[in-house]
């Protein structure tokens, strides 16, 4: 996908919203505007029916049902209200521990860290082998009665690794804790339409899967809404759990983009990304430079290629690659934060590679011509980066 001359491969950022979602949503911000509240006339009913439309698919996409989506801001707001919201009811009780794996999102870590410090639990991270996947072993050796919840991400924002989640579930229901899942990245790498029958909470965001930024969802299995602390209170509005009027034409799209992803449409777009992947990692290793993959071989979202490109530094590659190329150097919520990326470094990379390290991630918009183009710049810009260093 070129956005005028610039070649887009950022999709794990955000990706554009898919014609049809646009087309769905539009009315919804004109002629049929009403809050979806307001249970005394038409427009109300309508919005209402829009709403429960959108819940449903959303519900399809994992596996659920309409009444166990909460709508939110986003996966940023889902996972905060997980962690919170179980966290603040169950203060005090049996169950003090808390775990979660090391290469979760930032927002994950940071409210990890608001437990800690506020409410006493004792929190800790498992860690990953050399490709992002969690050590099985190790999880159910730390797991015990006294664990709370257990949070890991389906598929990794930064290296795109997809975990076992159905094996990690077992796991962890077996000793009776709660399951968080964030997977936000999910929808465009696997099918997920069984995590609702293995998961007790699941973050979900629509800018990830061709749907508009502003809007996410929690799934909150229905026996378990009532062991949650909302986050925002008011009018009690989606069950009391997040208050607040809903914004009709955001869950329209993400409604209308989850009916996408889980179709034939997504399939294809899977399979298509995949060969594509390997393709564009294929052309730049043949270049004359050290580039190696980051991350798993296999187990890997499909539009994900996270390089290391030994002896440059990531930020002076794209820089140097603007405005022909837009990736990014890992998640766009840590970009302009000068450390490195804790990603990588849980999966044991070096200071130097993660230096040199950058994520291109495709997505339904990349052509083999754009990335054909891609390879040309990135070889070039090495070129003119290693000539500076020589002189």
């Amino acid at each position: 996908m070129k956005i005028k001359e610039t070649i887009y491969l950022d999709y794990q950022a955000t990706t554009p919203i898919e014609t049809q979602v646009w087309d769905k949503m539009v009315p919804y911000f004109r002629e049929m505007f009403g809050n979806p509240h307001s249970s005394d006339h038409f427009l109300g009913w309508n919005a209402s029916q829009a709403l429960e439309k959108a819940a449903t698919r959303v519900g399809m996409l994992i596996g659920s049902d309409s009444n166990e989506i909460i709508f939110t801001s986003g996966a940023t707001e889902a996972n905060n209200l997980a962690l919170l919201g179980v966290s603040r009811r169950a203060a005090q009780g049996k169950r003090g521990r808390i775990l979660v794996s090391t290469i979760e999102h930032k927002s994950m870590l940071a409210v990890s860290r608001i437990l800690q410090d506020q409410l006493g639990y004792q929190v800790e991270y498992l860690p990953v082998d050399h490709e992002g996947l969690i050590d099985i072993a190790y999880l159910d050796e730390t797991l015990n009665e006294d664990v709370l919840i257990v949070s890991i991400m389906a598929v990794n924002n930064e290296i795109g690794t997809i975990q076992n989640i159905e094996a990690i579930s077992n796991m962890i229901r077996g000793y009776g804790a709660f399951f968080h899942c964030d997977a936000a990245q999910a929808p465009c790498a696997l099918d997920i339409n069984k995590f609702a029958r293995i998961v007790d909470f699941i973050s979900l965001s629509a800018h990830k899967m061709y749907g508009p930024k502003g809007i996410g969802a929690l799934y909150i299995r229905h026996d378990l809404q009532e062991m949650v602390e909302p986050l925002i209170y008011g009018g009690g509005q989606q069950g009391a759990l997040r208050s607040g009027t809903v914004p009709v034409p955001l869950c329209v799209g993400m409604g209308t983009a989850a009916d996408l992803v889980m179709g034939e449409w997504g399939e294809q777009s899977r399979a298509e990304l995949r060969k594509l992947r390997d393709n564009f990692i294929q052309q730049l290793q043949g270049l004359p430079w050290s580039i190696t993959l980051n991350g798993p071989k296999k187990h890997r979202h499909p539009g994900n290629a996270n390089l290391c490109f030994m002896g440059f530094s990531a930020h002076e590659i794209l820089n140097s690659l603007q405005p022909y190329v837009a990736a990014s150097t890992g998640s766009a919520c840590t970009s302009g934060i000068p450390e490195p990326s804790h990603v990588l470094k849980g999966i044991g990379l070096s200071e130097q590679e993660i230096e040199g390290s950058i994520r291109f991630s495709l997505g339904r918009g990349t052509t083999p011509d754009d990335l054909a183009e891609a390879v040309q710049l990135i070889d070039k810009t090495l070129s003119d980066l290693a000539e500076l260093k020589h002189h």
